[in-house]
């Protein structure tokens, strides 16, 4: 007989079986049910504990201060329902702000509780994971897909950061698991519901909609084999899909427009694709119980390999994760980063879970598991960065409010989105509750504040210039504060007061500098 992957169908069946596995059944049937029962209950207490483990590496950052996007959701919210819509600020579709606005008002505004509610949605999204791998491969299959997603440095990040990730690529999940069941399901319902759930994508993150081409082509090959109600199943969930994105549409067009003044990264390496792909601690266990699996007889090289399971696992790895690296190679709008990149994680997780059925013992797998885990928790728990989520403004803020305070010295901040070097800059109390200066909502100055654009360009001059003219007639000390992209500024400042002010820095923390200028006789003294 030949040898054959053993993919589970979704009407529960397996397709070919192979000559180890039925010797492997016979084995089985021969051994007492005694041993069988505590064979299983031990595959699954290992299998328990790395999903636990996997899990928990999430939490390990949870403390960590909210970094700059994740003060931007919390000034949208800030002010109250009737003012999320104003105070966006930039083209963000209310979903995730109402959701986000409703779980504070019931659990409180602590960097730990407003986390949890991206945990709740990651843990959802993990799950419909481990069904849609449950109806493509076996139960220890579908749990290694679901630990390789858990695993991922990108879903880690997502699954605590305070923005709409994790909830996004729930509905990318919702989608495939619905997909999946449409191959021997003729329901007008399923297909609406596939339709609704991969139109709510846009709803949570815009630029995930880049996946949708990619559902839309699986939709075929899950379907090609059953034409008959495909049209009427494509039907219904093209309309649904079509009035349910209709909100997301003037989004896309508005952000296609203003697209260079989003711009915050740099062109992606071959390096940051294959990583994202293939992590080195995927990677090198993989190879290494390939080898073993081979050299033992256990691996499966003479099954078909492009059935439709294959097609749907490689698509959702291969083409979203390309498009994001293409566009930010071949163009200016650079999207190559982490977070972005969550697209196609559960497709990636999908596609090791392919290439792990490939080996045909569930020892070798367990090992595989296994070793992935312990490798990837020991790294996480004993690297101090991993106990880091992202930058943050909390202590150059917190040493400019106690600097400050003492005599009510203004404090001069350069935005940190891209968005404020196309914008007018505004003026007074109006900076502190402006979204272009949103980690000071979350950590809030006592002391007069005037905000300047990210990069050294005529508004930031100009404003600058003002100030400082007040400053230098009033014999006035202030303070400055800026990240990385706005050292420019902050050396632009000092070469203007080198007559008026002395120049003293107070501290770097986390990239953001921050500055105490003294009037010259002042300092003298």
């Amino acid at each position: 007989m030949a040898a054959g992957i053993r993919w589970r169908s979704t009407q529960g069946t397996s397709g070919t079986i192979s000559e180890a596995q039925i010797e492997g059944s016979e084995r089985a049937k021969a051994q007492p049910a005694s041993v069988q029962f505590i064979q299983g209950r031990v595959l699954s207490a290992v299998y328990a504990a790395a999903v636990a483990v996997s899990i928990s590496l999430w939490f390990i950052a949870i403390r960590a201060p909210l970094w700059l996007d994740e003060t931007h959701s919390f000034f949208v919210i800030k002010a109250g329902f009737s003012e999320i819509v104003s105070r966006m600020g930039w083209p963000i579709i209310p979903v995730y702000p109402y959701i986000f606005w409703l779980w504070a008002k019931a659990t409180g505004t602590g960097e730990i509780t407003l986390r949890i509610s991206s945990i709740l949605a990651m843990l959802g999204a993990a799950y419909l994971l481990y069904l849609v791998a449950r109806e493509l491969s076996d139960r220890d299959v579908a749990i290694i897909a679901t630990i390789v997603f858990c695993l991922n440095p990108v879903v880690i990040f997502a699954s605590i950061d305070v923005r709409p990730y994790a909830f996004a690529v729930l509905t990318i999940n919702a989608s495939i698991l619905a997909l999946v069941h449409l191959r021997h399901n003729t329901s007008n319902w399923l297909a609406a519901l596939f339709g609704l759930s991969a139109a709510c994508i846009g709803h949570f993150q815009f630029l995930f909609t880049l996946i949708l081409p990619v559902l839309a082509i699986c939709f075929l090959v899950v379907k090609i084999g059953d034409r008959k109600p495909l049209w009427r199943q494509g039907g219904v969930a093209l309309a649904t899909f079509a009035l349910a994105f209709l909100p997301v549409v003037p989004v896309l067009q508005l952000m296609f427009h203003t697209k260079s003044a989003h711009i915050f990264a740099g062109p992606p390496t071959p390096d940051d694709l294959s990583g994202t792909l293939a992590p080195d601690w995927l990677a090198y266990i993989f190879a290494s119980i390939v080898l073993v699996a081979f050299a033992t007889g256990r691996l499966d090289l003479q099954s078909r390999f492009a059935d439709w399971r294959f097609w749907l696992c490689e698509l959702l790895a291969l083409i979203p994760i390309l498009i994001l690296y293409g566009v930010s190679v071949e163009t200016s709008i650079h999207v190559f980063v982490p977070r972005y990149r969550l697209v196609a994680i559960p497709g990636i997780a999908l596609g090791w879970a392919w290439l792990v059925n490939r080996i045909d013992s569930r020892t070798l797998r367990l090992l595989f598991c296994v070793a992935v885990v312990a490798t990837t928790a020991y790294s996480s728990f004993t690297s101090p960065s991993s106990k880091l989520h992202n930058y943050t403004w909390k202590y150059a803020l917190e040493l400019a409010e106690k600097n400050a305070s003492a005599d009510n010295a203004p404090v001069m901040i350069c935005s940190d989105f891209p968005e404020a070097d196309v914008v007018p800059m505004p003026d007074g109390a109006a900076v502190k509750d402006s979204g272009l200066f949103a980690p000071l909502a979350y950590y809030p100055l006592s002391v007069p504040v005037v905000g300047l654009p990210r990069a050294l360009n005529d508004e930031a001059v100009r404003v600058a210039a003002v100030f400082l003219q007040k400053a230098a007639q009033r014999r006035e000390r202030f303070l400055a504060v800026a990240y990385r992209p706005s050292y420019r500024t902050l050396d632009w400042i000092v070469s203007s007061t080198s007559e008026t002010h002395s120049v003293r820095e107070l501290g770097v923390f986390d990239g953001i500098k921050v500055l105490e200028f003294m009037p010259r006789a002042q300092a003298d003294n």
